[in-house]
C-alpha cells in the first residue's frame, strides 16, 4: 500500500480520537450537579448531554431538519430566517399538519414505522396518548433544569420529559359594545345565567373548550352543573369555529359569544372597521397553558438539529414570532408573551399537563351534559 493511505488513516483516527477526547473533556468538565441529572436519566432509558456545545456539534454533523408543526405557516419563513441567523449549517424545511383525518393518518404511518422524511411532529391534544411510544426519549427536561437547553422547564412535560410546549391560548367572551355596554356585559360567568340572558341572547360553542378549561379550577361537577344550566338558557349553539361568530359580533348580527380565544378575538378585532367588537377576559381565566405540544421522533434523522429547534422555539426571539403572526399564541411561561402579560396578577383555570391528558374526556361530558336530544335507534 501507499504511504499516502497511511497518512489518510493516521489523519482519520487523529481526528476520531479528538472528537472523543472533546466529548470526554465536556463530561469531566460539566457541574457534579449535571453529571448527577446524567446518571439519573440513563438510568431511566433517557438521552442526556451534559453541554450545549456538544448537542450544537452533532447538530452540525447532521446539517439538516425537517419539521412537522401545527402552528400556522405565517410564522415559519421568519422562524427559519432567525433559526439560520444562529445556526447557518442547518438547512430547515417547516411544514404544517392540521386537520383530524391528516393526524390519524399520520399517526398509523408513525405506528407502521412509515415516517422516514421527519424529525419532529405536532402531537394533537386529542390522540396525545398515541405518541410517546415513537418519541425518542431526550430528556429534555432535565437538559433545562440543568441549563444545558435554554427552555422553560414548564413548557416540558413533567413526566415524558421528551414533549415540549411551544404556545397557550385564552378563552374568551366576545361582545359587541355598541349593543351591549362593558358594564352590562357579563363580569362573572354566573352572570351568563341572569334572566336578562336568557332566549337566544348569547352564542356559546358546542366544542365547549371554554368550558372544559374551567374544569382545573371549578372541578368537573361543578363544571358540568354549570353546562346544564347554560344550556336551559337557550343560547343560540353554534359549532363551526369562532372566526364566524366574531365577525357576526362585530356585524351586529348577536351581541355576545362564549367560546372564542382570545387570539380570535384580537384578529377579528384589527379587522373590525366599526370598532363594535370586544372582548373580556373573565376570572378564573380559562388557560391552556400548554398547546401545541411537539416531539422529536424516534425515527429522526436530524435529532440533535431538533433539540436547537425546540430551544429556539421557547427562546424570546422564536416565541416573539409566534405571538406576531400565529398571532398572540406564545407561551405564558415567557415573561414578555402577550399572554402573559394578559394574565398576570389574574385567577387562572390552567389546564396543564396533568389535565391535557383528561381534557378531551371532559369535552365529552360537558357535551353530554348540555342534553342534546339523541337519535332514535332503527328498530
Amino acid at each position: 500500500m501507499k504511504l499516502g493511505y497511511f497518512k489518510a488513516v493516521g489523519s482519520s483516527l487523529i481526528l476520531l480520537s479528538l472528537a472523543s477526547w472533546v466529548a470526554a473533556s465536556s463530561i469531566l468538565a460539566a457541574d457534579p450537579a449535571v453529571l448527577q441529572a446524567k446518571k439519573e436519566a440513563e438510568a431511566k432509558g433517557y438521552i442526556f448531554y451534559t453541554t450545549h456545545d456538544e448537542i450544537v456539534a452533532m447538530a452540525k454533523k447532521e446539517g439538516k431538519l425537517r419539521v412537522m408543526i401545527g402552528l400556522e405557516p405565517a410564522n415559519y419563513k421568519p422562524w427559519i430566517n432567525a433559526f439560520k441567523q444562529r445556526y447557518p449549517f442547518i438547512d430547515t424545511y417547516v411544514e404544517e399538519i392540521t386537520g383530524t383525518d391528516a393526524l390519524q393518518r399520520f399517526i398509523l404511518e408513525m405506528k407502521s414505522g412509515q415516517v422516514k422524511a421527519w424529525d419532529t411532529t405536532s402531537i394533537a391534544p386529542e390522540f396525545r396518548q398515541d405518541y410517546p411510544p415513537y418519541l425518542k426519549k431526550h430528556d429534555i427536561l432535565g437538559m433545562a433544569k440543568q441549563g444545558v437547553l435554554k427552555i422553560h422547564p414548564g413548557m416540558i412535560h413533567p413526566v415524558e420529559r421528551n414533549i415540549v410546549s411551544f404556545g397557550s391560548a385564552l378563552e374568551a367572551i366576545a361582545y359587541n359594545r355598541k349593543l351591549l355596554s362593558e358594564d352590562k356585559a357579563p363580569a362573572k360567568w354566573e352572570d351568563f345565567l341572569k334572566p336578562e340572558f336568557k332566549g337566544k341572547k348569547f352564542v356559546l360553542d358546542i366544542q365547549c373548550q371554554g368550558l372544559a378549561a374551567l374544569v382545573p379550577a371549578w372541578g368537573l361537577e361543578k363544571t358540568l352543573d354549570f353546562a346544564r344550566k347554560l344550556a336551559a338558557q337557550q343560547p343560540v349553539w353554534w359549532g363551526g369555529g369562532a372566526s364566524r361568530v366574531n365577525t357576526s359580533i362585530a356585524a351586529g348580527e348577536y351581541s355576545l359569544f362564549w367560546g372564542p380565544t382570545f387570539s380570535s378575538v384580537k384578529r377579528a378585532m384589527a379587522k373590525d372597521r366599526t370598532g363594535s367588537l370586544s372582548y373580556k377576559l373573565i376570572a378564573p381565566i380559562p388557560a391552556r397553558v400548554v398547546d401545541q405540544a411537539s416531539g422529536i421522533l424516534n425515527t429522526a434523522d436530524h435529532p440533535h438539529a431538533a433539540l436547537l429547534w425546540f430551544e429556539f422555539l421557547a427562546s424570546p426571539e422564536g416565541q416573539e414570532i409566534i405571538d406576531k403572526y400565529e398571532p398572540l399564541k406564545a407561551s405564558v411561561f415567557t415573561p414578555g408573551s402577550v399572554v402573559a402579560q394578559e394574565v398576570r396578577g389574574k385567577e387562572l383555570s390552567g389546564v396543564d399537563w396533568d389535565h391535557v391528558n383528561k381534557f378531551q374526556g371532559y369535552i365529552e361530558k360537558i357535551f353530554a351534559a348540555f342534553g342534546f336530544p339523541k337519535a332514535d335507534k332503527k328498530k
